[in-house]
């Protein structure tokens, strides 16, 4: 439960360092942020996994690139869903969920590595 809070607060304050660095991407207010950090995580477990399905012969095409548009329209999606959250133009599209997932993953290495007892450990239960 602790490293799914804090995945989302990660993915959150990654949309704010999107929204500074990637012209297109405005974001209102912090709860606008965690708002659409929890929008982006459905949209990319629910819708995601579809588009990715449909658009296999582009992406196959296209050597994997097409991908990037899948990215950045679930990205756009989450940006409908969420007042306070706006995607605009074709750099944020393609832009913003490739900074997003960059920034993301370096705070999510830099607090596992710095707070170890906040990454989740599994443990095998032997029968």
């Amino acid at each position: 439960m602790l490293k799914l809070l804090l995945t989302g607060l990660v993915t959150a304050l990654s949309l704010l360092v999107v929204d500074l660095v990637v012209p297109g991407v405005n974001i209102a207010t912090f709860p606008a942020a965690l708002i659409a950090a929890a929008s982006i995580g459905v949209v990319n477990s629910l819708i995601r996994p579809v588009l990715s399905v449909l658009s296999l012969p582009l992406n196959v095409l296209s050597f994997g690139l097409f991908s990037l548009v899948v990215n950045g329209l679930c990205f756009w999606l989450s940006s409908i869903l969420v007042p306070g959250f706006a995607v605009g133009g074709p750099l944020a599209f393609i832009l913003g969920p490739v900074i997003l997932s960059l920034v993301s993953t370096f705070l999510g290495n830099y607090l596992g590595e710095r707070y170890p007892m906040m990454q989740s450990t599994t443990t095998e239960v032997d029968s």
